[in-house]
């Protein structure tokens, strides 16, 4: 499908890897291009000479700023903001967190989105549109109990993305979420992972653990977890003219955990 983003400016947060990184690809194959924001960029760099690689912590209170001045500096134009970048630590319990804990989770996960959209919202507001895409999680709705600040910082996008819709609407940018379920990143495979974590858990070889975490403990009516480039599909849409009259909207792209919940 043609998403028409041809020459379109994309910034991507937690372009690095994963879902990020995935998203990165959609985009180029789009004919767009794409300012990568990460703490390490390079493989969003490698992949075309379309991406500009932006080596950025985005919990710094000034990286917003800077990811947004420079897009504007080599392009003069911000079209589609991807907030991406985040962590999701597993906690023991909600007793356990600690208020440091607590505001480090927040900062990344969430405050990076908010300072993301207030640099970016005036050059969207000036050109007449944009599209930002927020990226929150099914536990944003459902939360689980092992990620407990993660699943409030997601909420919290969720609330911040239909406000931006309502306030900005009028003035052309239209604001989104995509809620990804139980999602096969390199968070899963890299030694002492969650796909390691689970594997010790269920007492079971890594890929049957992740097997049984999918249907018996999540049951995902799909069965099975979902793929970076599945949730990189649904942002490319969000971000497109082909959902020019979507806003304040929220895509689960889950296996149907949450309707199942």
């Amino acid at each position: 499908m043609d998403f028409q983003l041809t020459d379109r400016v994309v910034v991507i947060t937690g372009a690095g890897s994963g879902i990020g990184l995935a998203t990165a690809r959609t985009f180029l194959a789009e004919g767009a291009k794409v300012v990568a924001a990460d703490l390490d960029p390079s493989a969003a760099g490698e992949l075309s000479e379309s991406v500009t690689a932006l080596a950025v912590d985005m919990s710094r209170e000034d990286a917003a700023n800077f990811v947004i001045a420079e897009t504007m500096r080599i392009h003069g134009r911000v079209d589609v903001l991807v907030n991406n970048v985040g962590a999701f630590p597993f906690r023991e319990s909600f007793l356990t967190v600690s208020d440091a804990e607590w505001h480090e989770l927040m900062n990344l996960n969430f405050y990076s989105a908010v300072r993301a959209c207030r640099a970016a919202l005036p050059h969207m507001i000036e050109q007449g549109r944009g599209a930002i895409v927020s990226v929150a999680s099914d536990v944003g709705r459902a939360p689980d109990r092992f990620f407990v600040d993660y699943s409030v910082s997601k909420a919290a996008i969720l609330m911040m993305s239909k406000a931006i819709s309502i306030e900005f609407g009028p003035a052309g940018v239209r604001s989104n979420c995509v809620s990804p379920g139980p999602t096969r990143t390199p968070a899963w495979d890299r030694p002492g992972g969650f796909g390691d974590s689970l594997a010790a858990e269920y007492g079971l070889e890594k890929e049957l653990a992740i097997d049984h975490f999918a249907k018996e403990v999540r049951k995902l009516p799909l069965q099975k977890v979902g793929d970076p480039g599945d949730v990189a599909r649904v942002i490319a849409f969000l971000a497109s003219d082909v959902s020019k009259h979507v806003t304040g909207a929220d895509y689960t792209v889950d296996g149907g955990v949450v309707a199942a919940a």
